[in-house]
Protein backbone atom coordinates (compact mmCIF):
# COMPACT_ATOMS: atom_id res chain seq x y z
CA UNK A 1 0.00 0.00 0.00
CA UNK A 2 2.75 2.43 0.57
CA UNK A 3 4.34 1.89 -2.73
CA UNK A 4 1.16 2.44 -4.42
CA UNK A 5 0.24 5.56 -1.94
CA UNK A 6 3.41 7.66 -2.70
CA UNK A 7 2.93 6.27 -7.14
CA UNK A 8 -0.23 8.31 -6.80
CA UNK A 9 0.47 10.96 -4.39
CA UNK A 10 3.44 11.80 -7.34
CA UNK A 11 1.37 11.68 -9.59
CA UNK A 12 -1.41 13.69 -8.39
CA UNK A 13 0.81 16.42 -7.26
CA UNK A 14 1.74 16.23 -11.67
CA UNK A 15 -1.79 18.07 -12.12
CA UNK A 16 -2.40 19.35 -8.71
CA UNK A 17 0.43 22.53 -7.96
CA UNK A 18 -1.46 22.92 -4.76
CA UNK A 19 -0.05 19.27 -3.07
CA UNK A 20 2.67 19.43 -0.71
CA UNK A 21 4.56 16.86 1.07
CA UNK A 22 5.51 17.28 4.98
CA UNK A 23 7.32 14.54 6.46
CA UNK A 24 9.56 13.50 9.86
CA UNK A 25 12.57 12.51 8.72
CA UNK A 26 11.41 9.31 7.86
CA UNK A 27 10.63 7.45 5.00
CA UNK A 28 13.89 7.51 2.66
CA UNK A 29 13.48 5.17 0.19
CA UNK A 30 10.00 6.29 -0.83
CA UNK A 31 10.10 10.08 -0.44
CA UNK A 32 12.69 10.78 -2.21
CA UNK A 33 11.17 11.05 -5.82
CA UNK A 34 8.53 13.53 -4.75
CA UNK A 35 11.40 15.68 -3.12
CA UNK A 36 13.49 15.76 -5.69
CA UNK A 37 10.48 16.80 -8.55
CA UNK A 38 9.39 18.83 -6.70
CA UNK A 39 11.67 20.54 -3.78
CA UNK A 40 9.83 23.39 -3.68
CA UNK A 41 6.40 21.58 -2.46
CA UNK A 42 8.42 18.85 -0.16
CA UNK A 43 9.60 19.10 3.81
CA UNK A 44 11.36 17.31 5.93
CA UNK A 45 10.49 18.76 9.42
CA UNK A 46 12.82 16.30 11.33
CA UNK A 47 12.12 14.25 14.83
CA UNK A 48 9.13 16.63 15.00
CA UNK A 49 5.43 15.78 14.77
CA UNK A 50 3.98 19.03 16.43
CA UNK A 51 5.36 21.10 14.45
CA UNK A 52 5.20 18.93 11.67
CA UNK A 53 1.38 19.00 11.79
CA UNK A 54 1.44 22.92 13.02
CA UNK A 55 3.08 24.08 9.58
CA UNK A 56 0.85 21.42 7.80
CA UNK A 57 -2.03 23.32 9.07
CA UNK A 58 -0.81 26.75 8.55
CA UNK A 59 0.47 26.31 4.86
CA UNK A 60 -3.10 24.14 4.52
CA UNK A 61 -4.96 27.49 5.09
CA UNK A 62 -2.81 29.44 2.64
CA UNK A 63 -4.46 27.40 -0.14
CA UNK A 64 -2.39 24.71 -0.63
CA UNK A 65 -2.98 20.38 -0.21
CA UNK A 66 -1.05 19.25 2.53
CA UNK A 67 0.00 15.73 3.19
CA UNK A 68 1.80 14.92 6.76
CA UNK A 69 3.53 11.26 6.80
CA UNK A 70 5.07 9.16 9.38
CA UNK A 71 5.31 5.44 11.07
CA UNK A 72 2.27 4.47 12.83
CA UNK A 73 1.16 6.21 15.87
CA UNK A 74 3.56 9.31 15.21
CA UNK A 75 1.53 11.77 12.97
CA UNK A 76 -1.49 11.16 14.96
CA UNK A 77 -0.49 10.34 18.81
CA UNK A 78 2.19 12.24 19.22
CA UNK A 79 0.99 15.69 18.26
CA UNK A 80 -2.90 15.14 18.45
CA UNK A 81 -3.42 18.27 19.97
CA UNK A 82 -2.39 19.71 16.97
CA UNK A 83 -4.65 17.86 15.20
CA UNK A 84 -7.43 18.53 16.71
CA UNK A 85 -6.77 22.24 17.16
CA UNK A 86 -5.19 23.32 14.30
CA UNK A 87 -6.24 20.89 11.97
CA UNK A 88 -10.02 19.83 12.92
CA UNK A 89 -11.05 22.96 14.35
CA UNK A 90 -10.12 25.27 11.13
CA UNK A 91 -10.78 22.75 8.98
CA UNK A 92 -7.86 22.69 7.21
CA UNK A 93 -7.47 20.58 4.56
CA UNK A 94 -4.58 18.59 5.72
CA UNK A 95 -4.44 14.59 5.18
CA UNK A 96 -2.44 12.96 7.55
CA UNK A 97 -1.00 9.39 6.27
CA UNK A 98 0.18 6.51 8.72
CA UNK A 99 2.17 3.95 7.44
CA UNK A 100 2.16 0.33 9.61
CA UNK A 101 -2.03 0.19 10.70
CA UNK A 102 -2.24 -2.64 13.11
CA UNK A 103 1.02 -4.75 14.03
CA UNK A 104 2.27 -4.16 10.74
CA UNK A 105 5.66 -2.57 12.76
CA UNK A 106 5.10 -5.66 15.01
CA UNK A 107 8.78 -6.54 15.99
CA UNK A 108 9.36 -2.79 17.31
CA UNK A 109 6.91 -3.33 20.01
CA UNK A 110 3.95 -0.84 21.88
CA UNK A 111 5.42 2.29 20.68
CA UNK A 112 4.91 1.20 16.75
CA UNK A 113 1.92 -0.71 17.52
CA UNK A 114 -1.39 1.52 15.65
CA UNK A 115 -3.93 -0.05 17.50
CA UNK A 116 -6.28 2.99 19.01
CA UNK A 117 -5.60 4.93 16.28
CA UNK A 118 -8.69 4.23 14.06
CA UNK A 119 -11.16 5.36 17.40
CA UNK A 120 -8.98 8.29 18.01
CA UNK A 121 -9.03 9.98 14.64
CA UNK A 122 -12.73 8.90 14.27
CA UNK A 123 -14.40 11.07 17.59
CA UNK A 124 -12.48 13.98 16.17
CA UNK A 125 -14.90 16.58 14.96
CA UNK A 126 -14.90 17.34 10.89
CA UNK A 127 -12.01 14.60 10.44
CA UNK A 128 -12.65 11.32 7.76
CA UNK A 129 -11.26 8.60 8.43
CA UNK A 130 -10.00 5.48 5.63
CA UNK A 131 -8.49 2.61 6.49
CA UNK A 132 -7.88 0.83 2.75
CA UNK A 133 -8.08 -3.24 2.82
CA UNK A 134 -5.51 -3.31 -0.57
CA UNK A 135 -3.39 -1.59 -3.24
CA UNK A 136 -6.50 -0.96 -5.65
CA UNK A 137 -8.02 0.57 -2.73
CA UNK A 138 -5.08 2.36 -1.39
CA UNK A 139 -4.98 4.13 -4.47
CA UNK A 140 -8.54 4.80 -5.14
CA UNK A 141 -8.36 6.26 -1.43
CA UNK A 142 -5.39 8.29 -1.79
CA UNK A 143 -7.43 10.36 -5.04
CA UNK A 144 -10.34 10.55 -3.05
CA UNK A 145 -8.89 12.17 -0.25
CA UNK A 146 -7.42 14.58 -2.32
CA UNK A 147 -10.47 15.87 -3.81
CA UNK A 148 -12.28 15.64 -0.30
CA UNK A 149 -11.66 19.07 1.20
CA UNK A 150 -10.61 18.87 5.08
CA UNK A 151 -8.85 16.72 7.29
CA UNK A 152 -8.84 13.16 6.41
CA UNK A 153 -6.91 10.30 7.77
CA UNK A 154 -5.46 7.70 5.82
CA UNK A 155 -4.48 4.11 7.27
CA UNK A 156 -1.82 2.05 5.51
CA UNK A 157 -0.53 -1.10 5.46
CA UNK A 158 3.47 -1.31 5.43
CA UNK A 159 4.35 -3.17 2.36
CA UNK A 160 3.27 -6.58 1.15
CA UNK A 161 -0.45 -6.44 0.75
CA UNK A 162 -1.53 -8.62 -2.09
CA UNK A 163 -4.22 -6.93 -4.27
CA UNK A 164 -8.11 -8.45 -3.64
CA UNK A 165 -9.83 -5.62 -6.35
CA UNK A 166 -9.87 -5.33 -10.23
CA UNK A 167 -8.50 -1.87 -10.90
CA UNK A 168 -11.87 -0.67 -11.78
CA UNK A 169 -13.26 -1.27 -8.82
CA UNK A 170 -16.41 1.41 -7.68
CA UNK A 171 -14.50 3.46 -4.76
CA UNK A 172 -15.82 6.43 -3.07
CA UNK A 173 -15.53 7.86 0.44
CA UNK A 174 -18.30 6.47 3.02
CA UNK A 175 -19.50 3.75 0.80
CA UNK A 176 -18.29 -0.01 1.43
CA UNK A 177 -17.40 -2.61 -1.25
CA UNK A 178 -18.97 -5.36 -1.69
CA UNK A 179 -16.60 -8.35 -2.67
CA UNK A 180 -18.39 -10.93 -2.05
CA UNK A 181 -22.46 -11.79 -1.58
CA UNK A 182 -24.04 -14.17 0.35
CA UNK A 183 -27.06 -14.75 2.29
CA UNK A 184 -26.03 -16.58 5.46
CA UNK A 185 -23.34 -14.42 7.40
CA UNK A 186 -21.36 -11.09 6.88
CA UNK A 187 -18.40 -10.35 7.12
CA UNK A 188 -17.12 -6.59 7.77
CA UNK A 189 -13.29 -5.87 7.72
CA UNK A 190 -11.28 -2.64 7.29
CA UNK A 191 -7.69 -1.98 6.35
CA UNK A 192 -5.33 -4.87 5.37
CA UNK A 193 -6.96 -7.49 7.49
CA UNK A 194 -9.17 -7.93 4.05
CA UNK A 195 -6.91 -10.52 2.24
CA UNK A 196 -7.89 -12.86 5.27
CA UNK A 197 -11.21 -12.31 5.82
CA UNK A 198 -11.89 -13.40 2.09
CA UNK A 199 -9.41 -16.64 2.39
CA UNK A 200 -12.07 -16.76 5.79
CA UNK A 201 -15.45 -16.86 3.24
CA UNK A 202 -13.45 -19.06 1.15
CA UNK A 203 -12.76 -22.05 4.13
CA UNK A 204 -16.70 -21.20 5.33
CA UNK A 205 -18.42 -21.41 1.29
CA UNK A 206 -16.19 -25.11 1.31
CA UNK A 207 -18.77 -26.03 4.54
CA UNK A 208 -21.55 -24.01 2.33
CA UNK A 209 -21.49 -21.24 4.68
CA UNK A 210 -22.72 -18.12 2.30
CA UNK A 211 -20.76 -15.60 3.28
CA UNK A 212 -21.54 -11.85 2.72
CA UNK A 213 -17.86 -10.09 2.55
CA UNK A 214 -17.80 -5.69 2.98
CA UNK A 215 -14.76 -4.17 2.57
CA UNK A 216 -15.46 -1.02 4.91
CA UNK A 217 -12.65 1.15 3.89
CA UNK A 218 -14.16 4.09 5.08
CA UNK A 219 -15.34 3.91 9.44
CA UNK A 220 -16.17 7.45 9.44
CA UNK A 221 -18.49 8.21 7.41
CA UNK A 222 -19.96 4.61 7.80
CA UNK A 223 -21.64 2.89 4.91
CA UNK A 224 -24.81 2.40 7.36
CA UNK A 225 -27.06 1.48 4.36
CA UNK A 226 -24.66 -1.36 3.69
CA UNK A 227 -24.45 -2.19 7.13
CA UNK A 228 -28.00 -2.48 7.60
CA UNK A 229 -28.82 -4.03 4.51
CA UNK A 230 -26.57 -7.04 5.99
CA UNK A 231 -28.86 -7.23 9.52
CA UNK A 232 -32.00 -7.72 6.96
CA UNK A 233 -30.22 -10.06 5.02
CA UNK A 234 -28.31 -11.90 6.60
CA UNK A 235 -28.58 -13.89 9.72
CA UNK A 236 -25.26 -12.60 11.70
CA UNK A 237 -22.84 -9.60 11.57
CA UNK A 238 -18.92 -9.69 12.22
CA UNK A 239 -16.59 -7.19 12.22
CA UNK A 240 -13.20 -8.01 11.97
CA UNK A 241 -10.01 -4.96 12.52
CA UNK A 242 -6.35 -5.44 13.61
CA UNK A 243 -7.40 -2.57 16.35
CA UNK A 244 -8.46 -2.16 19.43
CA UNK A 245 -12.38 -3.42 19.76
CA UNK A 246 -13.23 -0.82 21.62
CA UNK A 247 -13.90 2.19 19.00
CA UNK A 248 -12.91 1.22 15.95
CA UNK A 249 -15.32 -0.80 13.25
CA UNK A 250 -17.28 -2.43 15.12
CA UNK A 251 -17.70 -0.62 17.87
CA UNK A 252 -19.28 2.26 14.64
CA UNK A 253 -21.11 -0.72 13.51
CA UNK A 254 -21.83 -1.75 17.15
CA UNK A 255 -23.93 2.20 17.40
CA UNK A 256 -25.83 1.63 14.25
CA UNK A 257 -27.32 -1.98 14.74
CA UNK A 258 -28.14 -0.40 18.10
CA UNK A 259 -29.92 3.03 17.06
CA UNK A 260 -31.60 0.75 14.45
CA UNK A 261 -33.52 -1.00 16.87
CA UNK A 262 -33.12 -4.20 15.10
CA UNK A 263 -32.86 -7.65 17.33
CA UNK A 264 -32.91 -10.20 14.69
CA UNK A 265 -29.34 -10.39 13.96
CA UNK A 266 -26.18 -11.41 15.80
CA UNK A 267 -23.51 -9.60 16.22
CA UNK A 268 -20.03 -9.75 17.20
CA UNK A 269 -16.62 -7.70 17.15
CA UNK A 270 -13.12 -9.61 16.40
CA UNK A 271 -10.07 -7.31 17.17
CA UNK A 272 -7.52 -6.70 19.69
CA UNK A 273 -8.20 -6.18 23.15
CA UNK A 274 -7.83 -3.21 24.93
CA UNK A 275 -4.80 -3.84 26.21
CA UNK A 276 -0.87 -3.54 25.23
CA UNK A 277 0.91 -6.11 23.62
CA UNK A 278 3.09 -8.52 25.65
CA UNK A 279 5.09 -9.81 23.12
CA UNK A 280 6.67 -8.93 19.69
CA UNK A 281 7.29 -10.45 16.34
CA UNK A 282 6.24 -10.25 13.39
CA UNK A 283 2.46 -8.85 11.95
CA UNK A 284 1.99 -12.60 10.68
CA UNK A 285 3.18 -14.05 14.83
CA UNK A 286 0.85 -11.03 16.25
CA UNK A 287 -2.41 -11.70 14.38
CA UNK A 288 -2.04 -15.76 15.24
CA UNK A 289 -1.46 -14.30 19.03
CA UNK A 290 -4.72 -12.56 19.31
CA UNK A 291 -7.02 -14.26 17.35
CA UNK A 292 -6.52 -12.69 14.02
CA UNK A 293 -5.17 -15.76 11.74
CA UNK A 294 -7.41 -17.62 9.39
CA UNK A 295 -7.60 -20.15 12.09
CA UNK A 296 -8.16 -17.74 14.70
CA UNK A 297 -10.56 -16.52 12.60
CA UNK A 298 -12.50 -19.30 12.31
CA UNK A 299 -12.10 -20.32 16.06
CA UNK A 300 -13.70 -17.29 16.96
CA UNK A 301 -16.92 -17.47 14.48
CA UNK A 302 -17.75 -21.27 15.47
CA UNK A 303 -20.03 -19.91 18.12
CA UNK A 304 -21.41 -17.32 16.34
CA UNK A 305 -22.70 -19.63 13.29
CA UNK A 306 -23.88 -22.82 16.26
CA UNK A 307 -25.89 -19.53 17.30
CA UNK A 308 -27.62 -18.38 14.39
CA UNK A 309 -27.97 -22.65 12.90
CA UNK A 310 -25.47 -22.42 9.77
Amino acid sequence: MRTVFFRTLLDSAERNERINLVVGDLGFGVVEPFAAKFPKRFLNVGVAEQNMTGIAAGMALSGKIVFTYSIANFPTLRCLEQVRNDVCYHNADVKIVAVGGGFAYGSLGMTHHATEDLAIMRVLPRMVVVAPGDPIEAEHATRAIIGHPGPCYLRLGRAGERVVHRPDVSFQIGKAIVTRNGSDITLISTGGILETTLRVADRLAADGIQTRVLSMHTIKPLDSEAVLAAARETRAIVTLEEHSVLGGLGGAVAEILAESGMSNVTFKRLGLPSAFASCVGSQEYLRAVYGLSEDGILKSLKPVLDLVGS
